[in-house]
């Protein structure tokens, strides 16, 4: 039998025709990685009911979406497990439904309120935490997408409850902290081995030992402890197939021919410190360094200007500018550079960075946030001049980029490692 309300989104997942369904989906804001997460789930978990709103005006999703779906989310004696994400308030959906409230309760955070970026801490709304932690409160497991995440959240409720004048509840941490769990966003990685140039197919084909002479040639910059880390890093291990659109065919002497391609793959926005990575280019170009540019990402109502000035400024080093609406088009620019350049002040995960060392791409992120839980720390630097010395260094030795054999194991990040815990977590068994 099927539970059916009026005006309800109801996606029967492939395997569930005439099985009455025993997991209830719910997505405030489907879209993005959100409702990437969802349709994984929904085509891969027997038994899923499905239920979203569109991924717009985001604050009012977070204010009322609970109260929408306690009215379209049809009562139904097989549901056995909810999974949602940190956008709902779930603590207002089960105390409207009570009779969800005995479901298994899985929460799942993209990101949390506690910390993320806001110009100023006045303009943090009190609210929005405060609903991820009363929905804490009222699940069974809590799963954040990394340990910064987890960590960074918790952390912060003493003092984000001190933000109450007076009468305020206390050790919710405490209580918060046994249900969580670390489990990191599933990445869908495209077979791109197609879409790869020359160089990185020889890259894929070497053996790994083969590429010591690189590393340490890579590494100068860094440290002899960093050095050392790298060597005995165990992401040697190939990830999943590799594939992107066109190859593009390359001479051979590409290795130190061509300029060295830098891509910069993130939202348009203030987080993402824009203004170190162009600040950072103008630099090399100040100093005459040859470096070809791909800038992606999304944009949104208000861009920041330094986009604009910089691409004035920076106009003849550029391949790429703005969003590409095509995926392949996407894999294609990140198959094609050699560099790829992360500046943010926030992260909680980074599925760019993640798809870009999937194509080939050599990863250079801050020495904070998620990126230490994912990257050795031969990819990481500490200052703005960290940075720049790096790829000033790459600028003259582009081959040094284009030889080297990433030490990032991507598949531990993909859909096929992960599947066995999401599922797990959808079961009622712990419920």
């Amino acid at each position: 039998m099927w539970c059916r309300a009026e005006g309800a989104t109801v996606v029967p997942s492939r395997t569930q025709v005439g099985v009455s369904p025993s997991v209830l989906l719910v997505e405030a804001f489907y879209g993005g990685s959100h409702k990437q997460l969802i349709d994984l789930l929904k085509e891969n978990v027997d038994g899923c009911s499905v239920f979203t709103l569109p991924a717009k005006k985001w604050h009012w999703r977070a204010r009322t979406a609970a109260l929408y779906f306690s009215q379209t989310i049809p009562a139904c004696s097989s549901y056995r497990a909810l999974f949602s994400s940190s956008v709902l308030n779930l603590c207002e959906l089960v105390a409207l439904r009570p009779d969800l409230a005995r479901l298994k309760k899985v929460l799942y955070f993209h990101e949390n309120q506690l910390v993320y970026p806001v110009r100023k801490d006045q303009e943090r709304d009190f609210q929005y935490g405060y609903n991820q932690v009363l929905s804490c409160l009222v699940s069974d497991v809590v799963v954040f997408n990394s340990r910064f995440n987890m960590e960074s959240f918790l952390s912060s409720i003493p003092s984000f409850m001190k933000k109450i004048p007076d009468h305020r509840p206390k050790d919710l941490d405490r209580l918060i902290r046994p249900k969580c769990v670390v489990l990191s966003y599933p990445v869908q990685f495209p077979d791109i081995t197609s879409l790869l140039p020359e160089h990185k197919l020889r890259r894929l084909r070497r053996p790994a030992a083969t590429s010591q002479s690189d590393r340490r040639i890579v590494t100068s910059q860094t440290n002899q402890q960093q050095t050392s880390r790298c060597k005995e890093d165990p992401a040697e291990s190939s990830s999943e197939p590799r594939s992107v659109p066109t190859p593009v065919q390359h001479p051979e002497p590409v290795d130190q021919a061509d300029p060295l391609h830098i891509v910069w793959p993130h939202r348009w926005e203030h987080d993402k410190n824009p203004e170190l990575f162009f600040s950072t280019l103008i630099k090399l170009k100040e100093k005459q360094l040859d470096f070809k540019l791909s800038v992606l990402g999304e944009t949104f109502t208000d861009v920041p200007e330094i986009f604009s000035s910089s691409q004035r400024l920076l106009q003849s080093h550029i391949l790429n500018w703005g969003f590409l609406s095509s995926k392949d088009q996407y894999l294609k620019v990140l198959c094609d550079a050699d560099v790829v350049v992360s500046t943010a002040r926030h992260e909680f995960f980074g599925v760019a960075m993640l798809e870009a060392v999937h194509c080939g791409c050599f990863p250079l992120c801050p020495k904070a946030l998620v990126y230490p839980e994912i990257f050795p720390d031969q990819y990481l630097y500490s200052t703005p001049e960290q940075l720049c010395k790096r790829l000033q260094e790459l600028c003259k030795r582009p081959d040094l980029a284009r030889r080297h054999v990433i030490m990032v194991d991507t598949s531990l990040y993909s859909w096929t490692s992960l599947k066995t815990q999401f599922k797990g977590l959808l079961s009622a068994e712990g419920s």
